[in-house]
């Protein structure tokens, strides 16, 4: 089971070939929130994933994101409630902003650039931040039984899915897009980095090697 729980709700999951599929979570997702109490959240979820790019998962506690967001202990708690809330915050954070950046962001990585284009820059996006938060993702890394249904996972694999019927539509978009998720799973990359040290660079071409040869 993964320490604390995913970020986003689960829901029955649509048909790869539905356009909604590619849509962010729901607003009930989270509350709304002041303008002011909205900005201090994001301020201290700044400031863990700070902490979790120079200490790893390990090193976010509440005490070192207040020092860090330079506020009292009482405001990290009364907001995320304990250390397993803020983690969960914290992912489903960067989980929104990698979403809206292949949604509607400037190309490559958003709408606007070919497919094999936007295929190359997703994986290098997600390459990057799981190594940047790598402790944080296997810590929250779904049962066996979860892995490929967690909604974060069905709508990458739906976004890798329709990009690959852009770019081969002759093609099993479906099973494809399966192969390309399985390279970016976080276990993989913890494997490939922390055991066998491999370079993030290597692995960026070698994602470039495989789009290129499924898509040729």
């Amino acid at each position: 089971m993964s320490a604390f729980p995913p970020p986003l709700a689960d829901q029955p999951e649509p048909p790869v070939d539905e356009p909604q599929l590619l849509q962010l979570g729901a607003p009930e997702d989270e509350p709304c929130l002041r303008a002011d109490a909205a900005r201090n959240r994001a301020r201290l979820l700044e400031a863990a994933a700070r902490l979790v790019a120079e200490h790893g998962a390990a090193g976010v506690t509440m005490e070192a994101v207040a020092v860090a967001a330079n506020v009292g202990k009482g405001t990290v708690f009364r907001r995320f409630g304990d250390r397993t809330g803020l983690l969960t915050a914290l992912l489903d954070h960067s989980e929104r902003k990698f979403q809206a950046a292949f949604l509607s962001g400037p190309p490559p990585l958003g709408p606007g650039a070919p497919p094999v284009e936007r295929l190359r820059a997703v994986g290098h996006a997600l390459l990057r931040r799981s190594v940047d938060e790598l402790d944080l993702q296997l810590a929250a890394e779904p049962s066996p039984e979860r892995r490929f249904s967690v909604p974060a996972r069905r709508l990458l694999r739906g976004h890798l899915a329709l990009l690959l019927r852009q770019a081969v539509p002759d093609a099993d978009s479906e099973l494809l897009s399966h192969t390309l998720t399985g390279y970016l799973s976080p276990v993989l990359i913890h494997h490939l980095t922390r055991q066998c040290g491999m370079p993030l660079e290597r692995l960026e071409a070698g994602w470039d090697d495989l789009v290129d040869r499924v898509t040729s």
